[in-house]
């Protein structure tokens, strides 16, 4: 009896494999793992986590802009073994339960799992620190390039979201779903460019997307938030984060980031004269929920900082993806330079809630406290850093810590509790524009002009709980200053800092430009790694201990954005944007 159930299910399986092989190999390969012309469709979430019914009907329908055709005219019989033989291939993929009764059509996307990269910093904490050990130490040396993904924009700054077997990514106004494992579009969803705007929103700068449930969002060029069907692309809905009322040279660059059922968004122009806000955003239609301004008006906290005229258009951009506390239900975002932010006429006074991080109510958008970096800033010193979370034990007690190293070139450790300073230490050899930070958490300003140029940016930064270092590219530059300042070529340095002390515990210099464009970051594994790129275009991997290069790819372009890692079809990934493209490593 078992004899013959094992025939029929083989005879089965033959059966159903025959319209695969006749209809689908040449795309998708012999072993369904996918080729360049097609994904892998053999554990693959998004095939797995459809019914029976909605599979024939993706298979009749096709999907002729991903160049997926239609079978609608192959005979009932071979549509069902087909549908059959790719349902078999996914058996064993993790998945929810189907779509419940009533939603005919509508997917159920899996929760995130362990191995996807699910929001911009890789976790609420904006640490980019994962998990994640198959790639380590001992096999990063063969470490391969698997696929290039291309995209007509030199200049990508977008860090990929990875989920459920497949990657976001974006450029100009331009959202694309690949498949993980073989870099082949899913689908794409794009709109010309806003004419008239400015700074970078212009350029067509854009870092990177939110993924909640079924849906994708993605903030354009002119601060619009959309909304689009995760599963195919398509535009949901559509709302302007700006108020109505208001005419400002509002721009978006910003990744969203979700929090509670919300989807929270800054914006950029500051540069320009706009009046800085973060604002939350239901999933589901796009209403506001709140709106927190960086900028008081008359008569509001901190408009007494401003001691000129209503600071109406007074800067405060808020383009960087913030933090979250779930602990304290409490979010950080950091805010920009004033504006003008070379000429202070009309600005006396310390210019909040400009150079700051703000830690807020996530529910309300309520300030909580905040904590002023570079107060009446005079250099373009936006304090839009990464603010990392760290629950550690410090200096002997256990803290809830807040990381940040600023533009301005100090290393700052805060007890995001309260905002209380817990240690302010230069992490350049030559910071001039102040002697030090006192207790109080202010600035013995000596030089406003003075050095650095350009200490750090918005790039990521990155904390390991197996060393207990934090992790930064450090830029030492004192370019552009007056008459008196000697001229420095500069040097950029991969720097390890002690959070207690601030000390630097290894540094390894950086070859190229100093004033190269690359902001690329750091990020830090499980696997005793840290991922950054050089200014001379290369991509290194590196031992988090002493900064050694373990490994390296020479990209041959400029990088502005930061490495991520995930997880598909078992395997640990790393990938990055360089110059127009998207590189995916593999072992």
């Amino acid at each position: 009896m078992i004899l013959i159930l094992l025939l029929f299910f083989c005879a089965s399986s033959m059966f159903a494999q025959q319209p695969f092989a006749v209809r689908c190999t040449s795309c998708h390969g012999q072993d369904a793992r996918g080729t360049a012309k097609g994904p892998g469709l053999a554990m693959n979430p998004r095939v797995a986590v459809q019914s029976p019914d909605q599979l024939r009907e993706y298979l009749k329908r096709g999907n002729p802009g991903a160049g997926m055709p239609s079978f609608a005219d192959l005979p009932e019989a071979d549509l069902n073994a087909l549908t059959s033989y790719l349902r078999g291939l996914n058996s064993e993929t993790i998945v929810t339960p189907p779509a419940a009764a009533g939603s005919p059509g509508k997917i159920n996307w899996p929760e995130p799992q362990p191995g996807d990269w699910i929001t911009y910093n890789g976790s609420i904490s904006a640490n980019r620190y994962s998990a994640l050990s198959q790639i380590n130490a001992a096999n990063v040396a063969a470490l391969k390039l698997k696929w290039i993904f291309p995209i007509s924009y030199f200049g990508l700054e977008v860090t990929p979201l990875a989920a459920a077997g497949v990657l976001y990514v974006t450029g100009p106004n331009q959202v694309i779903a690949l498949d993980a494992l073989t870099g082949n579009p899913v689908w794409r969803y794009s709109r010309p460019q806003t004419p008239g705007l400015v700074g970078d929103s212009k350029l067509g700068t854009n870092r990177g997307v939110a993924i909640l449930r079924d849906k994708v969002f993605f903030v354009t060029d002119n601060a619009h938030l959309l909304a689009l069907d995760r599963a195919d692309g398509k535009l949901l809905w559509e709302t302007t984060m700006g108020p109505p009322d208001k005419v400002y040279h509002y721009g978006g660059t910003v990744a969203p980031l979700i929090v509670n059922d919300m989807v929270i968004v800054g914006v950029a122009g500051a540069d320009e004269g706009i009046r800085g806000f973060v604002a939350a955003f239901k999933p589901d239609d796009g209403k506001l929920i709140w709106r927190r301004w960086t900028i008081p008006r008359r008569g509001e906290p901190g408009s007494e900082t401003w001691k000129g005229p209503e600071p109406v258009t007074g800067g405060g951009s808020t383009w960087l993806t913030g933090s979250y506390d779930p602990s304290t239900d409490t979010l950080y975002w950091a805010t920009g330079n004033p504006w003008p932010d070379d000429e202070d006429r009309d600005r006396p006074g310390d210019n909040l809630y400009t150079d700051c991080v703000l830690a807020l109510n996530a529910h309300t958008g309520e300030l909580k406290w905040h904590y002023q970096f570079t107060p009446h800033d005079l250099e373009d010193r936006d304090a839009t850093e990464p603010n990392v979370l760290v629950d550690t034990v410090y200096r002997g007690q256990p803290r809830k810590l807040l990381l940040h190293a600023d533009r301005n070139g100090f290393f700052y450790v805060l007890d995001r509790t309260n905002g209380k300073l817990l240690l302010a230490k230069p992490f350049l050899r030559r910071v001039d524009w102040a002697e030090r930070i006192d207790a109080d958490g202010r600035p013995v300003v000596k030089d406003p002009n003075g050095c650095p140029s350009d200490a750090a940016n918005w790039d990521a930064t990155a904390y390991s709980p197996e060393t207990h270092l934090y992790y930064l590219l450090a830029l030492e530059e004192c370019t552009g200053k007056p008459i008196g300042y000697p001229e420095q070529t500069g040097q950029r340095f991969l720097r390890a800092l002690n959070i207690e002390t601030g000390e630097i515990v290894f540094e390894v210099p950086q070859a190229g430009a100093a004033r190269a464009k690359t902001w690329t970051g750091v990020l830090a594994t499980a696997g005793g790694l840290l991922f950054y790129g050089q200014p001379n275009g290369g991509f290194v991997a590196a031992d988090q201990r002493s900064g050694k290069t373990l490994w390296k790819f020479e990209t041959n372009v400029r990088m502005k954005a930061g490495a991520m890692t995930f997880t598909a079809g078992g395997k640990q990934y790393i990938a990055i944007a360089a110059g127009p493209n998207i590189l995916c490593f593999g072992l």
